[in-house]
This record gives structure tokens, sequence and C-alpha cells, in this order.
């Protein structure tokens, strides 16, 4: 639907103005300090060593990156086992042990309600390497090369 102004210009009312303090990826500066808040804390649990399973003991898990919904009553974790491998049963071994890390989450972080914890595997980085791959190609040099000429 679009108005026109006293100047004469049509405007459009489909777009809605961008909220003040929300950052390029959408999230407000509350879901990105408490989705940091969330991220030090299962962190932590996994470096103390206090979720026992096995398959979470046997590796080195990095949490790069936690997003929170709205609400916040959601949190995305983002993980990333050493060097990838294992990925799927890692994030399986999470899932099972997500309910006891959302008690000590909740301790950790002071809201008014514990955080439901998702976890998802961080493929940024294969997604970086797979472009460089592609960019050090002899096809796209080639292609710059005839550029430069």
């Amino acid at each position: 639907m679009a108005t026109c102004n006293s100047i004469g210009f049509v405007m459009s009312r489909s777009k809605k103005p961008k909220r003040e303090g929300a950052s390029p990826l959408g999230q407000s500066q509350r879901q990105l300090r408490v989705g940091e808040l969330v991220r030090h804390a299962v962190a932590s649990l996994l470096a103390r060593g206090e979720v026992h399973d096995p398959v979470i003991e046997g590796h080195l898990i990095t949490i790069p990156e936690v997003r929170m919904s709205p609400d916040l009553r959601l949190a995305t974790v983002y993980v990333i086992p050493l060097a990838g491998r294992d990925a799927e049963e890692v994030v399986a071994a999470l899932e099972r042990n997500k309910k006891y890390m959302r008690g000590e989450v909740a301790h950790a972080v002071n809201l008014k309600f514990a955080p439901d914890l998702r976890f998802h595997i961080d493929d940024r980085f294969e997604e970086a390497e797979r472009i460089d791959r592609l960019l050090r190609s002899p096809a796209v040099k080639r292609d710059l090369e005839k550029d430069d000429e």
C-alpha cells in the first residue's frame, strides 16, 4: 500500500523502520548480550568437564556463537568439534544432555526464564574454506588475468 505525502512523493508503508539498537544481523543489543552470556556459560560447563558423556568428554568443543530468540526463551548454540570430526555425534550428545545444561545455564545467567537450548553445527569455517578454494582455482585466476589486460 502506498500513499502520497504533501509534496506528492509516493511513500510505501510496507517497510517498517529499523528498530533503534538493532544490529546488522537483526538481533537487538539485549539478544546479543544474553547470547554472549549463555555462550560463556555453556563453554564453561564444557571446559570444566561437568557434562558427563563419553562423546563430549572425548572431544574438544568450541562454541563460536549463540543466537537468542527475540523473547530470550530459545538459545541456538553453534558448536564446532576440534577438526570437525564426529560433528553429528557431538551434537547428538549435547542434545541428550541439554536438560542438565539448561539448568546450569539458568543458574549462571540471571533471566526470568531459562532458555531452551538447541545445538547446531557451525559450518561458517567450511563455507569460508570452500570460497577460498574457489577463488584460488585456475579458472578464476585466468579470468582475473584477462581483466588486468
